[in-house]
Parts: structure tokens; sequence; C-alpha cells
């Protein structure tokens, strides 16, 4: 069956028992398979689906502006018809639809109701789980598909077999029955529920099971009769049967015939709500029977629906006229009972004459809506996911980017998000809603098949088991605590294995498991969260421009800078006065340049380290400190020569001071200093490096020196240069003259050897981070020390003592000093 829409979802009903191939030929193509024994209550369930969707495309409130289409499709109760179905679905029909005589095509499918089956449901999202297509299934209650890592978009309306195993183990413990019988079926239904029931009934002591036989799928009467042999002869008079319909009509035949009676029969909630088990023939063998129902509830405007059911609209799809004439047949014209005599009359229960108004058949009974209401919700749970997902505001969306979900590039994931949080309450008062594992709420209704004295036979409801009535129910029986993740598990030494301590892993590892014996090391770069159950990035360090001490010194840096070029800019403009001139301009304006550079060399410091920094920022630190200090040393000298010069016969050492002289000078005591970072870059470069000995669970970037020869002979070059630059300024400190550029000298080089004598122990005492910030301040200090001690009282006078800025006052000075 197929309805147009705006968006279209895939349904999977068992609209026949069982499926026919036809016979193999290597001359022939492959005929198509065929599907018998019609199923009308397949069809109430589909027809289900059909009129949720017609119910949401007709509700304002819900999906407005949009339609909601269906794709149904019949599973023959045959697992490779079913699985080809989904992969139809998912993937795109093999045939061309028409969709209302108007679209040929293969409609989108966001999402299937379905299936019925826990083996097929099992096999069908193993492979659309690895697209995150949501699978919703209204009757698969294997507690093996709450397995997240395997079927991660795969939900249930039904509860797991898990809670209803600890239903009918509360039943037994509340009776005092402690001696039962089992019974399953030999698929993923009956197996994974048998394993529940053995391990909960052994941690609640609430019996035990006197056998566990497998039921054979077919009429193998062999296997049968030797149950049912075994049934007779055990002394338990309780027999829990977790099976499907048809494997107790087959069973119940072999019970009929050795007249077995007197057993307390536990069904399952695969067949407590089973009419065609609900007779006269059966009530002395089955009465009293106690079960776990799925939950019944009411859908106001259901009837009214399926009256309007159109068999021709069943004729769309590969088995032709079969279906409409099957529908009929069985639906509104005569009901055939599975067994014939099980129904008194031969069989049929109405003649064709009736009014369908009034007419009692299975098709048009919803006064026992169980699948039915499960369809209903399954539907509502996705249309409510898409709503959720179509109200998303844009920015501010739950996937990445702050990004929303659309309905033109939908992807499957995205409607698993919002169907994970979908809640809402159905009219009938019931919650929605899926814990972590696609689990719905658990709630059963609890069934007992009553045979009153007057031949008719009911089926109360005795009460209800919900998830909250399990709390604090099951004892615990344990010798330790299961270990969370984060720890391992060590042996109690001398008492039994499931005695164990929990130990936290070590530091550096973790555990992600329960009960683990082991904790594994976290990759390179990676260090274990506080709860220590997963690995996270390493957090990294480095001297960088958003922190604190990094703005700071980035701003010192520029300021440093700035006013270099304010005093250069009126050193320029003053350039023709007695002060400039007699303090050696052009070495004066070489020294600002200088000291500008090693203001801008500190910010090669600050930033994640890279290669080219890591070179570059030692090699222009050491090169503009040596022309800083080269700068420095030729003044001095040239203060000395001038001293010298104006005593008798002194004139002929200024010829060894001129101009070229001390460009010569300030090149060779440079390229010194260039040629050493060369060499030390060429041997033993400076590089990055991921340092992780200072923090385990951090990574300190820092620059390794590559040398320490090479760092130090840098180092030592510039206190070479600088102690003689002091001690030529000391020795002419008292030269006689009103500016003592010796003084200034002298200062300055004091403060900076001061710095940098302070620098090398702090330097090598602080790690990471810190040692670039110690290195950047001293810098910053020994440059700030430099520009104020040398330029600080020239432009005091430049700018605020004009008068004392003029040749006279100059030389009247150093005449008084003469006299003196």
């Amino acid at each position: 069956m197929h309805k147009a829409g705006d968006v279209v979802l895939g349904g999977l009903f068992q609209i026949h028992f069982f499926s026919v191939f036809p016979e193999f030929s290597f001359t022939s193509e492959p005929e198509q398979l065929t599907c018998n024994g019609f199923d009308v209550l397949g069809i109430r369930q589909a027809q289900t689906m059909a009129f949720a969707i017609d119910e949401i495309n007709r509700n304002s409130n819900l999906l407005p502006n949009m339609t909601l289409g269906y794709s149904v499709y019949d599973n023959c109760l045959t697992l490779g018809v079913g699985f080809r179905a989904a992969l139809a679905l998912v993937s795109g029909q093999e045939e061309l639809i028409v969709l209302n005589e108007t679209c040929i095509g293969s409609p989108p499918i966001l999402g299937i109701v379905g299936d019925s089956s826990s083996t097929r449901s099992i096999a069908i999202s193993t492979v659309i789980g690895l697209y995150r297509v949501p699978m919703v299934s209204y009757f698969a209650t294997c507690s093996c598909l709450s397995d997240r890592q395997k079927y991660p978009s795969f939900f249930r309306t039904i509860p797991s077999d898990a809670f209803q195993v600890r239903a009918m183990i509360q039943i037994l413990k509340h009776f005092g029955w402690t001696w039962a019988g089992l019974l399953i079926s030999d698929d993923d239904y009956g197996l994974h529920a048998a394993r529940s029931f053995q391990s909960d009934l052994s941690v609640s002591g609430g019996g035990c099971l006197a056998y566990l036989e497998v039921l054979p799928w077919g009429k193998n009467t062999a296997e049968l009769r030797r149950i049912v042999d075994v049934m007779k002869k055990s002394t338990a008079g309780v027999v829990i049967v977790f099976a499907h319909e048809s494997h107790m009509i087959d069973l119940m035949e072999e019970v009929v015939r050795q007249n077995i009676t007197g057993l307390q029969w536990m069904a399952s909630e695969a067949w407590t709500a089973a009419a065609v088990l609900q007779t006269p023939h059966l009530m002395p063998y089955l009465g009293g029977t106690l079960g776990i129902a799925i939950r019944r509830g009411e859908i106001t405007g259901l009837k009214n629906f399926l009256l309007q059911t159109r068999p021709d609209l069943l004729h769309n799809n590969s088995y032709g006229n079969s279906v409409v004439n099957q529908f009929w047949e069985f639906t509104f014209e005569c009901r055939f009972a599975p067994h014939p005599g099980w129904l008194e009359g031969g069989g049929k229960v109405c003649t064709g004459e009736e009014d369908l108004q009034t007419v009692e058949t299975e098709f048009l009974d919803t006064s026992n809506l169980r699948p039915e209401y499960n369809v209903y919700k399954a539907v509502y749970a996705l249309a409510y996911a898409l709503h959720e997902m179509l109200q998303c505001e844009p920015g501010a969306g739950p996937f990445s980017g702050h990004r929303c979900a659309t309905l033109e590039a939908l992807e499957p994931w995205q409607l698993v998000y919002y169907l994970e949080k979908v809640n809402f309450t159905t009219p009938f008062g019931d919650e929605v809603s899926f814990d972590e594992n696609g689990d719905a709420l658990p709630i059963y209704d609890v069934m007992n098949w009553m045979w009153l004295p007057d031949g008719t036979i009911e089926v109360h409801n005795v009460g209800e088991v919900k998830a909250s009535a399990f709390k604090g129910e099951a004892p615990r029986s344990v010798c330790s605590e299961n270990c969370p993740p984060g720890s391992r598990m060590v042996r109690k030494k001398g008492e039994p294995e499931c005695c164990f301590y929990c130990i936290p892993c070590s530091e550096g590892k973790f555990s992600n498991t329960t009960n683990s014996l082991e904790c594994i090391k976290c990759p390179e770069d990676f260090w274990p969260n506080p709860q220590r159950d997963h690995c996270v990035p390493k957090k990294t360090e480095f001297l960088s421009y958003q922190e604190p001490v990094g703005i700071c010194l980035t701003v010192a840096s520029l300021l440093g800078t700035c006013f270099c070029g304010v005093v250069f800019g009126i050193f320029t403009y003053h350039r023709q006065t007695p002060l400039v001139r007699a303090n050696n301009s052009e070495l004066s304006f070489q020294l600002l340049l200088s000291l500008k550079l090693c203001f801008l060399c500190s910010l090669l410091f600050i930033g994640r380290p890279r290669l080219w920094t890591c070179q570059l920022r030692h090699a222009a630190f050491g090169i503009s400190f040596v022309l800083c200090v080269s700068c420095i040393l030729a003044k001095t000298m040239v203060v000395l020569a001038v001293f010298k010069a104006s005593k008798p016969g002194g004139g002929a050492i200024l010829k060894w001071f001129g101009v070229s002289q001390q460009r010569g000078t300030v090149l060779v005591l440079t390229s010194v200093q260039a040629v050493i970072c060369i060499v030390w870059i060429v041997s033993a470069s400076p590089a990055p490096h991921k340092n992780t000995q200072y923090h385990n669970d951090k990574i300190v970037y820092e620059c390794v020196v590559g040398s320490t020869i090479g760092f130090s002979v840098l180092l030592g070059y510039i206190g070479i240069l600088a102690v003689l630059s002091f001690l030529l300024a000391f020795l002419a400190r008292n030269l006689p003259d009103n500016f003592n550029e010796a003084k200034l000298i002298t200062f300055s080089m004091l403060i900076f050897c001061a710095v940098w004598v302070a620098f090398v122990p702090a330097y090598i005492s602080s790690p990471g981070k810190y040692a670039d910030a110690v290195e950047v301040f001293a810098i910053l200090a020994s440059s700030f020390g430099l520009l104020v001690a040398l330029f600080g009282p020239k432009c005091f006078i430049i700018i605020l003592r004009p008068e004392q800025n003029t040749k006279k006052a100059l030389m009247g000075r150093s005449t008084n000093n003469t006299v003196d």
C-alpha cells in the first residue's frame, strides 16, 4: 500500500503467514515467490498505520503545512521477504510505484515502522543501522535489541523481554511457584528470553526450572510428541511458554491428543491475546492461563476508518487480485478456523449478508487493540520527532556549528537524534518515550483466561506491571559490586572469582567497560578524564597572545617600539641643535633603530612555537642587541678619543675614530654575532618541542635551543661587549663636560648588565612558557633601561629646557669646570 506525501514513512507488516518458493530450474528465469495464508490482523495493523498518518495530516498542531505518506510492504512472515522489503524501502523500490496517478517514482523513506519479529528486526537493523535509518518496531521484544552498539537506530514501542521475564518471575514468587517448565521458540525471541529467564531466576531466588524445551518450527510431530511426554512425566505444574501463536497451535494439537490437563499455563505476550486459542475446544486445557500482554489501548475513530477500507487499494502490489479476493473472503464474507472443528458450524461465522456496520469480524473488532496500539504510538513517535526537528531555530541547532536539520538535506541520523528525545502522551493517557537503549517505558497488562459456566470465554485484565514495580524487587546477591568504568578488578586471594576489589586506574590509563581486568594506556597526546573512563586530548600550553601575560608583554613591546619612534622623530627634528650634534647624531640614530629591533624581536617569543620562529627569535635577539651595544661601545670610545685629543699632542688619535671607523666598528662587531648565529642554526638549530615532562596531563610547547654551547656563546658575546662598554664608560664618567655622555652610558650599561645577570638563573629555573616570559621581560627591561637612561635626559632638555640646548650653554659649563 502506498500513499504520497511530503515525507514518507515505511511499514513492514505480516499480511500472509508463509511464503512458497517456486521450483528452481537452470533453463528458465526464476519466478517470484508467492505468499499464502492471509492474516486479517496484519491488514488491521497496516490500516492502523494508515489511520495514524491520516489523523496526523488532519492535525493542524502537528507537522502543519506538511503531509505524511506511507509505503507498506508484506513480510510474509519470512526473513528473506521482510529483509528485501526493508532494503527496498531504504534504498528505493525495484518497481516504479504510481502514487495517486500523478507521480511515478520511489518516495524517500525517513523511517520504518516494523518489523513484527525479533529475528527479522535483528537482521534488518543490523544493516540499516549502519546508515542510522530509524526503525520503530511494534512487536519485536528480544532483549538483545537493546544493545545500542549493534543497533544504534532501533526503537520499539513494546517493552523488552527483559522486563517481561521479570514480570513473570514476580508472578511466580507471588504464588509461591518454585518448580516450573519452560518452553521456547527456536529463534532469537525464544533463545534470548530463555537466557534472561534463567539468569534472573537464579539471581532473584524465585525457583528452579524442571525442564527447558525448544519448540520446533512446523509440524514436527515426533519432536512435539517428545516434548509433551516430558511435560506429562514432569512434576512441574506450571508451564511457561515464550513462543509464537503458530507454535502454540501445533503444540496444543499434541496436548489435546494426549489429553494433558491440570497444568497452569503462563503465556508470553506473543500468544496471550491469540483469539485462535481461546476456543471451547481448547479451554479445558488452557483455562486459567495467566499471560503477560501488550498494553491495551483505545484508538478513537479507527473502526470508522476500517469500515472505509477499499480492497482495491491493496491491488497495487505484486500479489495482484489474490490479495483482494483473500481480503473479502477472510474479512467480510466469512472466516475459517485455522484448524477445522475448533469453531462450531464447520468454520464459518458469517453468511456474507450481514450489515458491515454491525457484523462481528476480526478486522473490525477494535475492543482489544494491542499490537495496533503500538503501531499507533510508533507512527506518532516518528511524527513528533520530525515535528521537533522542523521547530529548530537557525543558529541554535543541536548539530555541529549549531546547525539545524532541514527537510531538503535531512540525514537519517538527525531524525534518530530527535527520536531519542521524544516524549508525548497518547489520547489514551499513556506516556511514550524511549530510554538510552531505544526501549519504551515498560508496561504490561496481566491477563487471565476464564471459562465461564455458561461456556463463554473471557480474558480479564487482572493487573498491570510497570517499570516502577521492579524497583527494589529483585534482591542483590553478589560477593562484590561491579567495578565501574575507570577502575579494574583485582581478585581476592583465596576467595571465589566473583569476589574482587575495585582499584582506580593508575595515572595515564583508563577503562571504559564494567569489570575490566586491565586498564589501557591512553594514546600519545591524550590523557584520561577525571573519571578515567575515556581519554581526552591533553591541554596545550605556550606563551599566548590571548593570555594576560602575553598581552602585557605584547603591549610593552609595542609601546617601546613607539617610544623609539618618538625619540627618533625628536632627534630628527632637532638634528641641527648643539645637543644632538655634540652627542654623535649618526650613532644615536643607529642606536635608536637597534633599540626598536630589540623591542620588536620580543614578539617572536610569543605565540605557538614554529620552526622559523624558534630559529629567528634567538638570531634576531642576539644580532639586535649586539648592534645596540656596539653603537654604545663606539660612542664611548669616541668620547674618550675626543678627551684625549683635547690634550697637547693628542690630535692624531682622532683619525682613528672618524665616521668611517665608527661605522666599521659597529659592522664588524655585529658581523661576528651574525656568524655565531649562522653556525649555531646550521649545526644544531633551535626547534619546537612538545614537552610532557613538566605536566603529565598537559603538553608544553617550547623551543629547545638545540645547542647549549651556541646559546651560551651568543649570550657571552653580548656580555663581553656590554662589560667592555661599561668599563670604558666608567673610566670616562668624570670627564669635564656640561653634558657628560659617559655618565649616561655608565648608568645605562649598569642597568643592562644587572638585568642580564639576573636573567640567567631565572631562565634556567623557569619551566615551559615561563622561560619565554622571563626572556621577553629581560629583553624589554634592558631595552627600556637603555632607552630611558641614554635618551631620557636629552629629550628632557630638548623639549622642556631649550635654553640649555645652545653651544654657549654647553661650552660655558666646560670652562667653569676647567677653572675649578
